[in-house]
This record gives structure tokens, sequence and C-alpha cells, in this order.
């Protein structure tokens, strides 16, 4: 049977998820083009892939069906037409200015089967593919220097970020940076035509195109009645609102918590801060552990959205809104400072639960992993001396599509 979205949990146990594989676009980074394709070092391709696949193993011994972006998205563009359009909007999306280039871009890709061309514009287009093209364009002159055409999308091993499955549907994310819009416009595809992906019926809360970023990494939903956002260095406001309003009009859920976390690197989204790893246990980096400012949406008797505000510890927060008798919040680090930065800087943070009270994390962060063990939480370790150089753990690496209710 076909496993359709169904995603009303942190903790359900974890049925389907969406994962990529690091391939040939993590040999184009290099120190040159770190800020512009969002990297600070350079993870070694071969054990990086390794390591991913012990990701992927370990979840399929837990029953988990992992399926990969490349193959569904090649699913997606079985369709010459519809390929067709897909480079097209690729192109588009890549700044390409010389008409001169975007021909000889099209007509390159074109030729190739759709799981081959997939590959490809994940692992970016290099001049040297296509050869010399002439071009009056004063972009194409000043970046004449420059490798690529289009630009590799090191970032998409991170598949949590372009997009959510939330309740029965999802969400398309207009991504906060030029390096990472593209990987959503693969997942739109997806949607799109691809039916073992999304069947008929799936609901669509936030579209690709809309204008305001918002990134998964700040979406999690912590019960079917609750879901939280983080009001993050790449997810807007105006997003949050579009997607509560749209989200809250068609969905069993009643409520957004808007988490308001610093706008920074180190916490680039909630998840990197704060995540569910049992009914009542939260893992969390002991900087957003104070008075938090919280805001929440509910919607009012005509569907429009209503504000609410509070500062408050975030414990009592979790026991007012999720009912719970006690709340109990495992810092990253325990209560060594140096740790708690350390292992928050490699993702100790981010767990990735695939049932209640058990869930996979990176080995590295054994401080964190040991408190987790002597909270009751089963703990499930991968290695990850190169996955964790693109500042990203278990949750960020991984899209869930479907999980068992809780």
């Amino acid at each position: 049977m076909k496993l359709g979205m169904n995603n009303y949990s942190e903790i359900g146990k974890l049925n389907k998820v969406l994962l990529h594989k690091l391939g040939g676009e993590i040999e184009g980074l290099v120190p040159d083009n770190f800020e512009r394709l969002l990297f600070d070092d350079i993870p070694y391709l071969k054990v990086a892939q390794q390591e991913h696949d012990c990701f992927a193993k370990l979840l399929q011994e837990n029953g988990v069906e992992v399926v990969y972006y490349v193959d569904e998205t090649a699913k997606a563009l079985q369709d010459a037409a519809v390929r067709k359009e897909f480079i097209h909007k690729f192109i588009e999306e890549s700044e390409i200015y010389s008409q001169g280039v975007k021909e000889a871009l099209a007509d390159y890709l074109i030729q190739m089967p759709p799981e081959k061309m997939v590959e490809t514009v994940i692992s970016g287009i290099k001049k040297e593919d296509i050869g010399t093209v002439h071009s009056q364009s004063l972009a194409d002159y000043i970046t004449s220097g420059y490798p690529y055409y289009t630009d590799p999308m090191p970032n998409l091993y991170f598949t949590r970020d372009p997009g959510a499955c939330v309740g029965n549907g999802i969400n398309i994310h207009h991504m906060s940076t030029k390096a990472r819009r593209r990987e959503a416009l693969l997942l739109k595809y997806m949607f799109l035509h691809n039916k073992d992906f999304a069947p008929e019926g799936t609901n669509l809360w936030y579209d690709y195109d809309q204008e305001y970023s918002i990134e998964g990494g700040d979406v999690l939903v912590l019960s079917k009645e609750i879901v939280a956002i983080g009001l993050s260095q790449r997810t807007t406001v105006p997003a949050i609102e579009r997607f509560a309003e749209n989200m809250l009009n068609k969905s069993s859920f009643t409520k957004v918590l808007v988490f308001d976390i610093p706008k920074c690197r180190a916490f680039m989204h909630l998840d990197t801060v704060f995540t569910m790893v049992d009914v009542d246990k939260f893992t969390i980096h002991p900087e957003i552990e104070g008075p938090l400012q919280i805001f929440e949406i509910t919607l009012d008797k005509d569907g429009k959205s209503h504000f609410s505000s509070m500062q408050e510890q975030l414990v009592h927060i979790l026991k007012a809104e999720l009912k719970l008798p006690a709340v109990e919040l495992i810092r990253c680090g325990g209560t060594d400072k140096m740790a708690a930065q350390r292992e928050q800087w490699n993702d100790g943070s981010n767990t990735l639960a695939i049932a209640p009270g058990t869930v996979v994390t990176y080995e590295r962060n054994y401080v964190t992993n040991d408190l987790l063990d002597q909270k009751g939480i089963k703990v499930l370790t991968i290695p990850s001396s190169e996955l964790s150089r693109g500042r990203g753990g278990p949750r960020c690496m991984s899209c869930p599509i479907n999980r068992d209710d809780f």
C-alpha cells in the first residue's frame, strides 16, 4: 500500500521519509564559494556518503520506508512536456541572462533521461560541460571566471528545509536564500506530478512561488492540534501568517505557536535549538531556556487570524499548551557551557524521533546522548565526521512524510 502524507506528530512512529544522498554537488564546494553556497567547510564526499548510507540503513532497520529526492523527482518528470517545463523554470531560477546560454542549457538537459537530468541539475552545470557560448550579457561577462553556469545544490541533503509535511498536506517553501530556492522547485514537481509521493487529495498549505520565506527546520508538529514555528533568521512573519491561516482553515489543527528565536547562524532554525523526543521530553539549547517570547495564532469565528503573545519560561508554556502534568527539558551539553556550545555547533539538539522515546543522533554529541539515555530515551547514533560539516543534524537531513498518529 502506498503511504500518503500523514504527519500529526513529531514523535509518532516514522513510516516514510524523504532523503537525499550527497552527490557531485559536494565536489563543487571550494572556499571561494562558501558564502555563496552557505557552507563553511567541505565534507569529504566518499565518507559523507558512507555516513549517509548508515543513516538510511538505520531507518530501514527500524521499519521506515526511505525514498530519495532524485528518484521521486525523476518519477515526476517522465512526461516530455513536463520535463521541458521544469527545465525552463530551473534555468529561469538559475539567473541566466544570456538567451544563447539558456538555449544551450535547455538543449543539454532535454537530451538526458530524467534521473540523469535531476542528478545534473543538483550537481551543477559547469561551463566546460557545454562549451563556450557567445554572450553579450554584462552579467555573464562579469562572471566569466566562475566555473558554473548553474550552481550546485550542496545543501539539498538537508531535506527538512525545502518543504514540510504537516497533517495531510505539505508546505513547499520559498527558501530564504538564492542558493537554496531551486531545491523547492524539485519538490514542487514531485507534488504536482508524482502521485506516489503526493496522492490525490494532498493539501498544499504554502506554495513555492509565494513571496515570503519560510523553511522546514522551523516547522515542528507538536500534536494533532498544535504546530510550532520558529521566527528565525530564515522564516518570516508574513510567511508564518499565510501558512497558519491557510492550514488552520482547512485542517484539524487549531493553533500555531510562533517561537521568536535569535536571528543568527548558530540558531539558524528552531530545530537547531529545540526538538521533541518523547511525549513530555524535549531537547533544548540552554540559551533559549529562559523567558521566551511566543506568539499564538488561532482563528476567530470568521476564519481570520487572531494573535496573542506570552512571555514565560518554555517549560511552563509547553505544559499548558500540551496539557501535560510535567515537561522535562534536556539541555544540549548539560551544565557544561563549553560542551553546550560545542555540541550545539554539531547539532546536539537536532534529534530525529522515529518513535516515542526513540531518537537518531550524531554519535559525536556524546554528552547530550548520555543525558538522553539517562532520561530514558533510546538513542540510536550514526557517524558524522563529514555530514556534520554542513551544520545540520539527523532532523535536518530528513523530511518525514508519514507517521503513525499519536
